[in-house]
């Protein structure tokens, strides 16, 4: 394809992913506020936030699947529709019931950054893959701060949320119109045909051995259990020790939301080039650990607050490589598929990350939280400074 062309599509996977992300993102501040309208329980509140990263991450493979034998396009297409319609379910819900329903279907069609990424690893060569990754995940960024910010603009004061709903579905039917017109299909007929023709034959877990990427999956599990738990942890730390409310937690977030989005979508490029992805992701992960490192013994504002802005920017610049990585081990054939695995695993994470760090809070404290996580990192820089990140599918003879 020609470089316009590339250029375009990746515009338009940017749009995708960050209304992806802003409807996702809506819900943050809405859900403090369901309580006395639907009579949820907090431990409602905890459940609705994990039933959406348990259906993403149970049906992740599925949708990078559909997309090697049917195409990118139509998929993306279908789980963009899938999300507008559960973004109108949240607006009309009345009961806490739907409002259970609305986020499990979310979670469900929640094949978008997969299917995105598998797109953008068909357009870009090795070379560029890093820093195609790179735009898909300052959409996330992005979106992750424009969401709880639209969220809480437009809720009523009573908390309402009917607004942000129907808005972020108007978003994703928007997307979903500039997809279908502008999008080309980056999934030829012949490679769609070869997987059709392969899927039966090969399990997801014998596939992932074959590409060497079975190790790689879990860096993704550890990767996203360590954000989430640190996004968790930190609104509640610097209340208890700092007496901080929304206000402060939002601008701390809004930092790091602008500094994910500036250096995956204007850096990744330049960093690549001159570090290479292996040596980049190394020092990425040395940042990460030290970030959280810190914040064990942190118990003021300063380090506090340093702690998480070096570890999340030093984790917003892994995610990247870690997808560039990931597809070069794949064929064209098994790119969705593998892909999709990919986001499955992240999506355990977002699960496992705040359900372990909340016992841990629960039982042992902030420190003890912390540590847990700390070597979670410990291990995921142990692979990173291992031989496995250099292996690719076209060096295995």
């Amino acid at each position: 394809m020609s470089d316009n062309v590339v250029r375009g599509s990746g515009g338009l996977l940017f749009a995708v992913v960050l209304l992806d992300m802003v409807g996702f993102g809506i819900v943050i501040p809405i859900l403090p506020f369901i309580s006395p309208q639907l009579g949820a329980s907090d431990f409602d509140i905890a459940l609705i936030i994990a039933s959406y990263s348990l259906c993403a991450g149970v049906v992740g493979p599925w949708w990078g699947r559909m997309s090697d034998r049917y195409g990118r396009k139509p998929i993306l297409m279908v789980c963009t529709t899938g999300g507008a319609l559960a973004y109108a379910g949240l607006a009309l819900a009345d009961q806490i019931l739907l409002f259970y329903l609305a986020r499990i279907f979310a979670g469900l069609v929640a094949g978008n950054f997969a299917v995105a990424s598998a797109i953008m690893a068909d357009l870009t060569p090795p070379a560029e893959r890093a820093r195609g990754m790179g735009v898909i995940g300052a959409a996330f960024g992005t979106g992750l701060v424009l969401g709880p910010f639209l969220g809480g603009l437009l809720s009523t004061a009573d908390g309402g949320f009917t607004v942000p709903c129907f808005l972020a579905a108007g978003m994703s039917l928007l997307a979903v119109l500039s997809a279908w017109v502008f999008l080309p299909e980056s999934h030829p007929p012949e490679a769609r045909q070869r997987s059709r023709v392969a899927a039966p034959q090969e399990s997801l877990f014998l596939l992932l051995k074959r590409y060497r990427s079975r190790l790689i999956l879990f860096q993704f599990l550890l990767h996203t259990s360590c954000v989430s738990a640190s996004t968790y942890l930190f609104p509640l730390w610097v209340g208890t020790y700092l007496n901080w409310g929304a206000r402060e937690v939002g601008i701390v977030f809004g930092v790091q939301g602008a500094i994910m989005a500036l250096t995956q979508g204007l850096l990744m490029s330049s960093l690549v080039r001159v570090l290479g992805e292996v040596r980049l992701l190394r020092i990425c992960v040395t940042f990460f650990f030290l970030g959280f490192a810190l914040a064990i013994f942190s118990t003021t504002s300063v380090p506090m607050v340093t702690s998480v802005l070096i570890a999340l920017t030093g984790a917003t610049l892994c995610m990247p490589v870690l997808n560039s990585i990931t597809s070069q081990r794949s064929a064209v054939e098994h790119m969705g598929k593998v892909m999709g695995a990919a986001s499955s695993a992240a999506a355990w994470g977002r699960v496992l990350g705040p359900v372990l760090a909340g016992l841990m809070l629960t039982h042992f404290g902030f420190s003890a939280a912390w540590f847990v996580f700390t070597t979670f990192i410990a291990l995921y820089g142990c692979w990173a400074f291992s031989n496995a990140p250099l292996w690719r599918r076209d060096t295995q003879h």
